[in-house]
């Protein structure tokens, strides 16, 4: 079994957990679904807007909750955060199939509708989190601390100066 680390040890290498990428893909989700939901109300009708809507509600509250999971295991140990990610995801399927289940099947808001716009969203959220991901500067080891400056002058010696015993 895995202990947690010591309080006093960094808990982790990457210092703490960055949720920013919530808010990127807050805001593309948001506008992605301002363009899709007109468009596809005028193209579809108002019952599958409604469930793009709601697929993109149900996408965005899923990514949050699980970022805020996975960081939270996180600042506890690094071990915790794939049983995190995991059980996060597990709670996020069973959710998901017990929404679509209680949707009606020809009513407001369209259950089709809305299970293709959920899997859209999480093909947008994991692009943006892709994104997000590559274009940070992380660092795999924690990053060496600079020099002191007393311990510096007596251990180098100055290379124009040259000590003469004389």
């Amino acid at each position: 079994m895995t202990r947690p680390a010591r309080p006093d040890a960094p808990r982790s290498a990457a210092g703490p957990w960055d949720l920013s990428f919530l808010r990127a893909g807050s805001l593309v989700t948001l506008v992605v679904t301002a363009v899709a939901v007109p468009v596809v109300g005028l193209l579809s009708g108002w019952a599958e807007a409604l469930g793009v809507v709601l697929g993109a509600a149900i996408v965005t509250l899923f990514f949050c909750l699980s970022g805020f999971a996975i960081a939270w295991a996180g600042k506890i140990d690094d071990s915790f955060t794939l049983p995190a990610a995991l059980g996060a995801f597990m709670v996020k399927v069973l959710g998901f199939f017990a929404l679509l289940q209680a949707l009606p099947a020809d009513g407001w808001p369209d259950r089709v509708a809305t299970a293709w716009t959920v899997i859209a969203g999480a093909l947008l959220w994991s692009g943006v989190q892709a994104r997000w991901v590559w274009t940070r500067q992380l660092y795999y080891t924690t990053p060496p601390a600079p020099p002191s400056t007393d311990v510096l002058p007596h251990a180098v010696e100055h290379p124009v100066r040259k000590v003469t015993g004389g």
